[in-house]
């Protein structure tokens, strides 16, 4: 297994034992093909209706809830309200926003209540040009070359990025070299392909840009930069949080010295898009970029407490290696959206936990290693925050209509289409 360095953009990691020995899931080993599967596809081959061949994102046909279509039709017309209406629903009605992302945004919409959410509509619309002045620019070779040695290894089985070169993995260039431009100090991190392709799955390059810078200053500042120390804070805060919520599970890894970092750290960094069936997936970033990191927080401490949460669980992992064999082969159930969704509703962590346990860890981590080597912005939980930090104008809301391609299908099913 590759150290966690290789996230690290090719940088010294920080001097500690965590990241001289964990093993990074997001290397060659655990790419989702060799080259021969990802180009062996026929074009004949069916994909599920999230995109992907065979419904290789993991049991995905499975775990998803079926809406009806009289409901979906339903959700759509009161989601095209509050589009039309963002900073009156924003401002005043903001429980009734966070309602109806936590009951699914519908497919056909998900792409433009991502980019309103998360603050990228605003954004784009400050900057002009911007992002078609990053676009024409030369990229940086020294990222440049890892950049287009990841392309491959983001969702090879989904249609979008299966051919080596096509549209999909071309875009996913043109937004990750623009953000190595847009933030020279920073530069690329591997877990941001797979965020950025996400993002690319649901809208145009432009705002899946505006989406990545969004997901990178606001909702996970420091997690892409060099030492990787905000990603390893917050293994700290979730194992605190995990012994208030689930003190057996909490024992259990304490006992046989599991570090946060050694399973927590593609599931943070990468949102839990290369670890659940995208059913999943889709509900919890729909939930994220509502109301920010305590979702990811509370995604991980389910997840946790599902699998190692009694002692008749316990008994099937009596050693490190078993516990660790364990939670990189997740139960499907627990994995379930149905499930998944309403544990996450039900777990009682708030921002304040959040942000009281991060106080005690900071403290913590200054004492054991002094200052924080990168200076990240204080991160900003959810829509509502980000949006009352973001100065705008009723014009920078405005829809544009028609907003997507056909490539961005309106179909309720969230199947993309050529």
């Amino acid at each position: 297994m590759a150290r966690l360095e290789k996230l690290e953009n090719g940088r010294q990691p920080a001097d500690t034992v965590s990241l001289q020995t964990v093993g990074s899931q997001l290397d060659e080993e655990s790419s989702l093909g060799s080259d021969s599967e990802v180009n062996g596809f026929p074009s004949s081959r069916e994909t599920d209706k999230y995109g992907f061949i065979g419904g290789a994102q993991k049991y995905s046909a499975e775990s998803a809830q079926d809406v009806p279509p009289e409901v979906l039709r339903q959700r759509e017309v009161k989601w095209l309200d509050m589009l039309s209406n963002w900073d009156k629903w924003i401002s005043k009605r903001f429980k009734k926003v966070r309602l109806r992302c936590q009951k699914g945004i519908p497919p056909s919409l998900r792409g433009r209540a991502w980019l309103y959410l998360s603050g990228g509509k605003v954004k784009k619309e400050r900057n002009g040009e911007k992002f078609k002045e990053l676009d024409s620019m030369e990229g940086d070779p020294k990222w440049m070359d890892v950049i287009e040695r990841d392309l491959h290894r983001q969702f090879p089985f989904h249609e979008m990025f299966v051919s080596r070169g096509g549209h999909g993995q071309q875009d996913l260039l043109r937004v990750l070299k623009a953000y190595t431009l847009y933030r020279p100090e920073e530069g690329y991190c591997q877990a941001q392909a797979p965020i950025a392709a996400v993002l690319l799955m649901h809208m145009p390059a432009e705002d899946a840009f505006w989406g990545l810078v969004q997901i990178c200053e606001k909702y996970l500042p420091g997690y892409y930069s060099a030492g990787l120390e905000a990603i390893q804070l917050d293994g700290e805060i979730l194992n605190a949080l995990l012994k208030r919520v689930c003190p057996i599970a909490y024992k259990h890894l304490d006992k046989h010295k599991i570090e946060p970092i050694l399973y927590m750290t593609e599931w943070f960094m990468c949102a839990f898009s290369r670890t659940l069936p995208w059913a999943s997936v889709l509900r919890v970033w729909d939930m994220f970029l509502c109301d920010g990191v305590k979702i990811i927080f509370r995604v991980g401490l389910v997840l946790l407490k599902s699998m190692l949460g009694t002692r008749e669980k316990l008994k099937a992992c009596p050693g490190q290696y078993e516990t660790m064999e364990l939670l990189r082969a997740l139960e499907p159930k627990y994995m379930q959206e149905a499930y998944l969704v309403q544990q996450v509703l039900e777990l009682p962590i708030s921002v304040r936990n959040v942000e009281r346990e991060h106080r005690v860890q900071l403290k913590r981590w200054r004492k054991t290693h002094g200052e924080l080597r990168y200076k990240a912005a204080p991160r900003m939980h959810g829509a509502r925050i980000i949006m009352d930090a973001e100065p705008h104008t009723r014009q920078d809301l405005r829809q544009k209509l028609p907003w997507h391609s056909d490539i961005w299908s309106s179909k309720a099913d969230g199947k993309l289409v050529d």
